[in-house]
């Protein structure tokens, strides 16, 4: 009599069609979780700007001079707070409690000259009166494009 043996387990055919699916899958479902990672970011930008820029107008308000701050008050250092070196006079007159920082270059540096410098987080618009992020063109992220 012959002995019939019981195999256990998956055929190699198998386990390759359950790879196929699984990259299949991994590739549909990848590039929304990127997308949604770039739209977390904008919308961090959008309520960190609309924070500072209603801040920049309670400054403006407040200041006997009634003007926007200057280059000086955002490169100034805290004497409140000696670990921050930049946005020191906003944040010691209490208009900010810390340097805020741009996610995508994690920059909190401020330039007063149009976009266009990589280093710098964020750059004061002149024409409009109001600070605008670095990488952020209002709606969404762009990357490579300060």
């Amino acid at each position: 009599m012959l002995k019939q043996t019981i195999r256990k387990g998956f055929t190699l055919v198998e386990i390759l069609i359950v790879v196929v699916i699984l990259g299949i899958l991994a590739a549909i479902v990848v590039p929304q979780f990127t997308n949604a990672t770039q739209d977390a970011q904008a919308g961090n930008i959008k309520a960190q700007l609309d924070t500072l820029n209603n801040q920049l107008e309670l400054f403006r308000a407040r200041e006997t001079t009634h003007a926007y701050p200057t280059a000086a008050d955002y490169a100034a250092a805290s004497t409140s707070n000696p670990a921050y070196t930049t946005w020191g006079t906003l944040i010691d007159r209490g208009y900010v409690k810390a340097p805020p920082v741009n996610p995508v270059n994690g920059s909190s540096t401020v330039i007063f000259s149009a976009a266009g410098d990589a280093a710098a987080g964020w750059y004061f618009d002149a024409a409009t009166n109001t600070l605008k992020a670095s990488y952020f063109d209002g709606d969404k992220i762009t990357p490579g494009t300060p």
